[in-house]
Formats: C-alpha cells, sequence, structure tokens
C-alpha cells in the first residue's frame, strides 16, 4: 500500500462516515467529531488487518476504540454518546461479505454462502463485543472518577 492509497482511504473513511451522518440526521456539531472517531476506528481495524491479525480481531479494537472516543466525545460536546457511535460505525460493517452471502445464496451455492454467513457473524459479533469491552471501561472509568473525589 503506498502513501497516496493510505490517504485515499483514509479519506473515504471520514466522507462515508460524516455522510452517513447527514443522512440520519446527526447534528451538525457532531459530525466532525463523528468521522474523526470513525477514521479511529478505520485505522485501527485496517492496522491490525495488514499485520496479521485477522478481520474479526481488527473489528473488536476499532469497535473497541470506537466505543471509548464516543464516550469522550459525548463529555467535549456535551451531546448523547450515540451520536458519535453509530456514524462511526460504517467503515466497519461487513457489507461486502453480506452481499457474498446473498449473492450465494441465491444463486444455490450454499457452502459458499455458509463461509460468508460465518464471517458476517464473526465480525459482527466482534463488533457487538468491541462496544461491550469499551462499555466496561467507561464504567470503570466512571467508578474511579467517583471515587477519586
Amino acid at each position: 500500500m503506498t502513501l497516496l492509497e493510505f490517504f485515499i482511504e483514509v479519506a473515504g473513511t471520514y466522507v462515508s462516515t460524516l455522510a452517513f451522518g447527514v443522512l440520519i440526521n446527526i447534528p451538525r456539531r457532531a459530525l466532525n467529531f463523528g468521522g474523526w472517531i470513525g477514521v479511529l476506528g478505520f485505522l485501527l481495524y485496517r492496522f491490525t488487518v495488514l499485520s496479521g491479525g485477522g478481520y474479526v480481531v481488527g473489528n473488536l479494537l476499532g469497535a473497541f476504540a470506537i466505543g471509548v472516543a464516543s464516550l469522550q466525545a459525548a463529555r467535549i460536546k456535551k451531546m448523547p454518546m450515540i451520536l458519535f457511535n453509530i456514524p462511526a460505525l460504517v467503515p466497519l460493517v461487513p457489507g461486502g461479505q453480506a452481499y457474498q452471502m446473498i449473492k450465494n445464496f441465491a444463486l444455490g451455492q450454499n457452502a459458499t454462502a455458509f463461509v460468508f454467513m460465518m464471517q458476517v457473524v464473526m465480525i459482527s459479533g466482534s463488533i457487538a463485543f468491541g462496544f461491550l469491552l469499551s462499555e466496561l471501561v467507561n464504567r470503570v472509568q466512571q467508578r474511579a472518577w467517583r471515587h477519586r473525589r
């Protein structure tokens, strides 16, 4: 991957996150943070995959970073966390695998479709587990702040 390709991927990720945020009516003042949080999650995912970590671990780390960063952005902007979470997830969604799964089921290639279905299930589960872990970290952080006072 060249440096130009890397910058194109980052710019595409940022724009797609912003576009999805506009599509679902995220307030303007949350769009920029949501875009950068999406880029952060995608970069963690991409670097994990490129270093041999696999798609599932990459999505887990990306979703975890999105969850933690979304809480911080929500505190800074004094807005609900979900306004940052939902658009930032767009780069991690396994849309290509889901498309291949449906296409292969429609063509009667059930064995290939099942392989893609397992990928979709594992990636979706890792995204959900990444959010679960980020919520756990956020709650532990909140308790630490309360005990510090």
